[in-house]
Formats: C-alpha cells, sequence, structure tokens
C-alpha cells in the first residue's frame, strides 16, 4: 500500500520546503523504501516554461520533456529518482483540463465548480501511478497556508485525506520561529498562527518543521507541542546549514525519519544506511584547494536562475575534493568594456544558456576571451552557439555571423543566421514540425535525445563512451553548414544528433578545455553522482589554478 506525506508551509515563503522534501525522500530511500516527489504549484500559468526566470527562477526540465519547477531539481539530485511529466502540475494546468473537458461534455452539462471539479483533478494528480512498487508520495504544496490561490489544494488535501484509510496519509508543516535579539528570545505565535489556519481549512499537521537561527529550548517545543496539538518528538527542528547537502544527515539527528515513521506507525522499521550522505558531507567539509569560476550570464541578480548550474558546479568540486568558488558577471557589461579586467584571475568560465539577444555580444567575447587565454571554457545551450558565433566571426571571417533568433527579435535580418530556427527533429520515430509563429509554451526541443560522439575527442575521453543521451531546453540551433568551414579553423563537431543534422558539441581541439554543448547537463548532475562534464571542468579548473 502507498503511503502519502503531504508538505505545506507557513509565515513566509522560501522557508525550504523543496530541501526538507527532498531530504525526507533521501532518508526513506537510505532505509529501504521506494519513493517519488511530487510538487502542486498553485499559480495559473500552465508551465513555468514561459516564466521570466528573475520571477520564477529555472525551468527544470524532465528526460520526459516536461518544463517544470526547479523543485523537482532538488528532488532528483538528492533521491536520483527521474521526475517525469506527471510529477508537477499547476493551476492553470488544472483549470486547462476542465475547460477542455467541459468543452467536450464530458460534464454532461453539469455546473463546473472548484468543489467538487477542480480538487478532483487535484486529487486524481495525486494519485496518478507513481512507478512500481512506490512505497512513499510526497507532495508539496507551493506558496503558503492562507494564500487565496493555494486554497483548492489545501481543499484537495484535506479531502484526500478524509477518503484515505487511517494511517494512509499525514501531513508535515513548515513554519518559522523568528529570534528576536532584542528580548533574545524564539517566537512561537507565528508558528501557532500558521497551524491555527490550517486546522481551520481542516488540517491537522502531524508534524512540524520550525525553521529557526537559533537552538530551540525545551521549554519552546513543549509550548508548541501543546498549542500546536502535536507530539513533542514531532516538532523538528531545522536550523541553517552551509550546504543543503547536509539536510539529510541534519534531518535525521533532529529525529524527522522516525516522526515520519511514528505517524505512519510503523514499527520496528528497517536502519538507515546513510554512507552515501556521509561521503557527500566529507566531500563538503574535506576538501584541498580552492578554484574559482565565473558564470557569464545575463540574470546574474536571481542565483535560482541558474539553480542547477550552481549545483553541478559543486558537485564537480566534490568530484576533485575542491572548494569551487562561483562569482557572477554580468553579461551586459562587457557590451561596453574590455572583458580582459573582469574575467582575468578566474581558473573557468562557464557561459549558461538564455533566450533574447540582451547580453550576448558580452557572452561571445566571453567566449573569445577563454579562447584567447587558453582558459577552461564551458557553454550550455546558448553559452554553445555563442563560442560558435565567436568562431566564425573572428576566425571564419564571418564578420555578420549571429543568430536568426536576433533577427527574429528584431524584426529585420541583420546577420548571417550561423545558429538558425529549428524547423524540424526526429523524436523517437517521429518527425516534429515547428514554425516560428508557434505559440511558445512547450514548443521547443525539450527533453532527453541520443547524441553520438566522435571516437578520440576530448568528450568521447570524459564520457568514456560515444553514445549518450542528454536532456535538451531549446529551439535555435547551430546550422550544419557552416561545419567544414569551421573545422577548418579547428572547431571540431565532437558530438551529433545519431542522424548527423543536429550539432550536441563542439570543442577546440588545440585548447587544454573548451567545450559547448547545446544540451543541458547542469540537470543530470547529483552530489553522489556529479555530472562527467562538470567534474572534469572543475579537474581543468584546478589544474589552471595551479599554474597561476
Amino acid at each position: 500500500m502507498i503511503r502519502y506525506i503531504f508538505i505545506t508551509g507557513g509565515v513566509v515563503s522560501s522557508l525550504g520546503k523543496g530541501i526538507a522534501s527532498a531530504a525526507l525522500g533521501a532518508l526513506l530511500q537510505a532505509r529501504g523504501y521506494k519513493v517519488r516527489l511530487r510538487k502542486l504549484d498553485p499559480y495559473l500559468n500552465v508551465d513555468p516554461g514561459t516564466m521570466s526566470p528573475r520571477q520564477h527562477g529555472e525551468v527544470y526540465v524532465t528526460d520526459d520533456g516536461a518544463e517544470t519547477d526547479l523543485d523537482l531539481g532538488h528532488y532528483e539530485r538528492f533521491t536520483g529518482v527521474s521526475a517525469r511529466q506527471s510529477d508537477n502540475i499547476t493551476t492553470g494546468r488544472i483549470y486547462s483540463r476542465i475547460i477542455e473537458k467541459e468543452r467536450r461534455g464530458d460534464y454532461l452539462g453539469a455546473t463546473i465548480q472548484v468543489i467538487p471539479h477542480v480538487t478532483n483533478e487535484i486529487k486524481d494528480f495525486v494519485l496518478s501511478d507513481p512507478g512500481e512498487d512506490v512505497e512513499f508520495v510526497l507532495c508539496e504544496i507551493g506558496g503558503t497556508v492562507g494564500d487565496i490561490e493555494g486554497l483548492p489544494f489545501f481543499e484537495a488535501i484535506r479531502q484526500f485525506g478524509h477518503d484515505r484509510p487511517r494511517g494512509n496519509c499525514i501531513f508535515m508543516h513548515l513554519t518559522l520561529l523568528p529570534y528576536l535579539a532584542a528580548s533574545g528570545e524564539l517566537k512561537t505565535k507565528p508558528t501557532q498562527h500558521s497551524v491555527k489556519e490550517l486546522q481551520s481549512i481542516g488540517i491537522a499537521p502531524d508534524i512540524l518543521v520550525c525553521r529557526s537561527e537559533q537552538p530551540i529550548p525545551e521549554k519552546e517545543r513543549e509550548k508548541i507541542a501543546l498549542f500546536c496539538n502535536v507530539r513533542k518528538e514531532d516538532v523538528v527542528a531545522a536550523y541553517d546549514l552551509g550546504s543543503i547537502y547536509e539536510a539529510p544527515l541534519a534531518y535525521h539527528r533532529e529525529g524527522l525519519d522516525q516522526a515520519v515513521l511514528d505517524a505512519f506507525d510503523i514499527s520496528p522499521a528497517p536502519k538507515p544506511d546513510l554512507r552515501t550522505w556521509q561521503d557527500v558531507s566529507d566531500r563538503i567539509h574535506n576538501t584541498d584547494g580552492e578554484v574559482s569560476v565565473a558564470i557569464v550570464g545575463k540574470y546574474t541578480q536571481l542565483e535560482d536562475a541558474y539553480k542547477s548550474i550552481k549545483e553541478a558546479l559543486t558537485h564537480g568540486g566534490m568530484a576533485n575534493r575542491v572548494k569551487v568558488r562561483v562569482e557572477w558577471v554580468d553579461a551586459e557589461i562587457f557590451d561596453t568594456e574590455d572583458p580582459a579586467p573582469h574575467l582575468e584571475g578566474f581558473h573557468a568560465i562557464l557561459v549558461p544558456g538564455g533566450f533574447g539577444e540582451r547580453g550576448t555580444e558580452g557572452k561571445i567575447k566571453a567566449a573569445q576571451f577563454a579562447r584567447e587565454r587558453k582558459i577552461p571554457y564551458l557553454g550550455i545551450c546558448l553559452g554553445m552557439q555563442m563560442a560558435v558565433i565567436e568562431a566564425a566571426r573572428n576566425l571564419a571571417g564571418l564578420q555578420d555571423a549571429g543568430s536568426e533568433e536576433f533577427d527574429h527579435e528584431a524584426g529585420k535580418k541583420r546577420f548571417t543566421p550561423v545558429v538558425y530556427h529549428l524547423k524540424e527533429w526526429v523524436q523517437g520515430n517521429e518527425k516534429v514540425k515547428r514554425k516560428v509563429s508557434d505559440d511558445k509554451g512547450g514548443t521547443m526541443r525539450l527533453g532527453a535525445y541520443d547524441a553520438t560522439l566522435k571516437e578520440g575527442t576530448r568528450v568521447a575521453e570524459i564520457y568514456g563512451t560515444t553514445a549518450i543521451d542528454e536532456r535538451h531546453r531549446h529551439r535555435y540551433e547551430v546550422d550544419i553548414k557552416y561545419r567544414e568551414k569551421l573545422e577548418e579553423v579547428g572547431l571540431c563537431f565532437s558530438g551529433m544528433s545519431p542522424d548527423g543534422r543536429l550539432p550536441e558539441i563542439v570543442e577546440w581541439s588545440d585548447h587544454p578545455w573548451f567545450i559547448g554543448v547545446q544540451f543541458h547537463p547542469e540537470l543530470k548532475s547529483k552530489p553522489f553522482d556529479p555530472h562527467p562534464l562538470f567534474a572534469d571542468f572543475i579537474r581543468a579548473a584546478l589544474a589552471t589554478s595551479r599554474l597561476v
């Protein structure tokens, strides 16, 4: 029988529900259980694919091509379980489904209402196939209790708990215990009010996870337990950590996994095997040296826009037992300034993906700087395209080389389109076709695709194989017709789609480490299984640091 855990939040947003859910999933795995994690997002967008990174952070892409919330990245990084399209849903998608059904006549003319139609749709999503042998499904509700847009979700999980057999479903609530320096004490009232709000809509939390900067005194813990109607043992402290990857061990020390097992009346429970997370913790704390990496992007004010990249760099550091110091460099600075003063001193440069022309000339200059100064360079998606444009302009004689994307944006032709709008590609056994005028949401080349690597190249050496699959998210692609001209000047097309039509990887053969990839390798990296590209990128950065 599958057991369900609902994770909600109160008082303030960004308390770390995603990390708590992921860490709990990892702890249940450590005890031998099979888990699946899901996220219910109350916003009205159909998916995060068209949302601004400044507002939402990065868009996480699954193997099956879903554009999802960044919390699904945490779920994968902590559990290793590949997320699917069916693991993330938004209010927008729920309403879209209901309206489609109503238009088809599925409701036989009934009045469409939040209860039962919206709540039933949410419950169906929670119950949808979790996968073979899954024993625990963890569902995180986005936002905070009391948010008007979240009310249908809270009502749905209340009904869900009411419908299921006793002991089949529990509720875990995250709150904040603020510390007032003036009085020198932790305040429990915000937590009490948050739980009261939850109880008022019919949900009684089984476990409270309290974020706190200070140790929770026994007296405060008893007070919370008494006024929030939970056992004292089920008030779990969540202290600030130096690294998110310390969370599984920290939550275990505080008894979160035991509290969950007790709530389900699972006794005796298998003992946890925490060796993986002990090794991760050891690699965080016991490092030999430091490397500095510049991320040259245009959303540098919001680190969440490049969340997976930052985490993958951390994983690369773990693989090499070095600390990775990441610095964010605004690409737009290079529109008017020489990149040298800003990039000198870094051991490696990474140019991430993105959309739109703003900041691209700066990214091209960053690629040129890395190529000429022999500094390790990793270009991801747009970062690869900018490296190709740089090579075309400065070495292949195509001085007006650019991307068709920028011409489309400007509404006039200005560039030789070394990068063009991808109009068709092979997905499985089918050919997918797209037009420039198509709707933006979900129309890109999305999800996992195979690639074939050229033998003897650096990437083939890094991967240790010539057949790989990686996740994509793009609608513009390097044009194969410029391959010969670019290879003449030394740019090697070291990875291609299996049909040989779409460039996947480029590298400079005469450079210590210069690689551009059309896909997003950061999405598959994990702390206990770093992505080979990031592991070798940091190794190259370390080699550079020792030359200085």
